[in-house]
């Protein structure tokens, strides 16, 4: 079973590798829309640090949106999709896998681009750390929770708009303790509830996201 996993995982960042266009699309979506705020708002400092936390989690969300579309949709177009559901690895441990290789590849850039993106915001070390640490936790609820919408979505036409429609209002307790974690750390306050909060939804979608994306793709071939 763990081979199955890795065999998958590995084909899946030799794709990525091959399609580079596709994964620095996402990522430079995500330093674009982050970029042009303090442009737009103009050099306040009190006011960029204020808004530093929720821009930078809503611009990891719309750009994670953008890779999600394609996490299954390839794969049911050439009858790749198919085989995996009749693999003797479990299904479950396989979707698994093809949501790790998808944090790697379009959450992991995010991850490490975003301290550098806080100096426009001119975040202090200890804010720019915690805002690392959240998206560390964060980003991959994204692909857990954005996997079920792509299973859901997986062969049907206008899957995009259905598929933003579906996760959004999901992942907005994500986008809630993530940016309200690097808050609380420049207000003095503890974050210590909000990480919590945030790693238990992780260990949750962890065990319950495979499960259900897993049981709409055997929806979405019956």
């Amino acid at each position: 079973m763990i081979a199955g996993m890795r065999a998958l995982a590995a084909r899946d960042l030799r794709l990525a590798f091959r399609r580079r266009a596709d994964t620095l699309a996402t990522l430079f979506f995500f330093i674009i829309v982050v970029s042009l705020f303090p442009l737009g708002v103009g050099p306040e400092r009190e006011l960029l640090r204020t808004m530093a936390p929720g821009v930078v989690w809503v611009a990891a969300l719309l750009a994670s949106m953008l890779s999600l579309g394609r996490l299954f949709a390839d794969d049911h177009r050439d009858g790749t999709l198919e085989q995996m559901l009749l693999a003797a690895t479990p299904l479950p441990l396989l979707v698994l896998a093809r949501i790790a290789a998808h944090w790697l590849i379009s959450g992991l850039p995010l991850v490490l681009i975003s301290p550098l993106l806080a100096l426009q915001f001119d975040l202090d070390a200890q804010a720019t750390l915690v805002l690392l640490a959240s998206l560390l936790i964060g980003t991959p609820l994204l692909s857990l929770i954005g996997a079920i919408g792509a299973a859901l979505t997986v062969g049907l036409r206008g899957a995009g708009v259905l598929l933003s429609l579906l996760v959004l209002p999901l992942v907005v307790p994500v986008l809630i303790f993530g940016a309200g974690a690097v808050e609380a750390s420049s207000a003095g306050i503890g974050v210590g509830g909000h990480f919590s909060l945030l790693a238990a939804m992780l260990v949750l979608a962890l065990f319950l996201a495979p499960l259900a994306t897993t049981a709409a793709l055997r929806i979405a071939f019956d």
